[in-house]
């Protein structure tokens, strides 16, 4: 397996170079490159490294000298779609749904204990290399096409800009039609590890997000429907009616 790149985004340097050397010891005793790791201290720099390093995941500060964090994760998601592990001293449930909304993947306050983080790492990093089958299947709903190979979705030909956890959150959901999931089963399922502290309202975050970029109405979901006291399923439906769905094989994909 190559080794995962890991950029840190901090304007502490004991918390960058705490981290750094962290991660660079777990390669140490493992006796391979476990992870490649970068660090920056602020936003320009973050983006420069961003870009040149193109890492899997990042950990990210809220607080930077140049630049809002949750504003940053926003910009890298929208470029690559990459993990992001947002690491910050506010604590306030409202700071976590916002970096959630923003396209955070976990959320971790400080002061951390240095073996939850190699977990919390490790769980993003295996929920990248799990997210799609050995063989992927684009999905088709009417207008609506999910590719898992290019991870794009189109809406009427239309590409839409979702997250890399909003797009495993959809085509999971689309990928068993009509399947109700109660919100403990999707933390388990998309984000691979038990949501620390059981606040499931990370999912009800994520999927107000994709109704906003693919519903048409969002007091009436066509698409993701909310099954009160249960959860959520994917089924597309039209003035009362099931629309048939198709799975297209890579040389079909639109």
């Amino acid at each position: 397996m190559p080794s995962a790149k890991i950029l840190i985004v901090d304007d502490e340097p004991a918390i960058l170079n705490l981290i750094q050397r962290f991660l660079s010891k777990q390669s140490e005793e493992s006796g391979e490159l476990k992870y490649q790791v970068e660090s920056a201290k602020d936003s320009t720099t973050a983006l420069i490294v961003f870009e040149q390093f193109n890492p899997d995941l990042v950990i990210l500060d809220v607080n930077l000298p140049d630049g809002n964090g949750y504003l940053l994760c926003e910009e890298m998601q929208r470029r690559t779609g990459v993990f992001v592990l947002m690491l910050t001293s506010r604590t306030d449930s409202s700071d976590k749904v916002t970096g959630f909304s923003k396209g955070a993947d976990d959320y971790f306050t400080k002061p951390f204990d240095l073996e939850e983080l190699k977990y919390r790492v490790e769980a993003i990093l295996k929920r990248q290399r799990m997210i799609a089958p050995s063989e992927p299947q684009c999905l088709r709903y009417g207008s609506l096409a999910i590719d898992p190979v290019r991870r794009e979705v189109t809406l009427d030909n239309q590409l839409i800009g979702l997250t890399a956890l909003e797009f495993n959150l959809l085509y999971f959901l689309a990928s068993e039609p009509g399947r109700v999931w109660q919100r403990s089963e999707l933390i388990e399922k998309v984000w691979k590890f038990d949501y620390v502290g059981n606040d499931q309202r990370v999912v009800d975050v994520h999927i107000g997000q994709i109704r906003k970029k693919i519903e048409e109405n969002l007091a009436q979901p066509s698409m993701i429907h909310t099954v009160r006291g249960v959860g959520y399923k994917f089924e597309l439906t039209s003035i009362g009616r099931t629309t048939t769905s198709s799975v297209i094989s890579p040389s079909e994909k639109l």
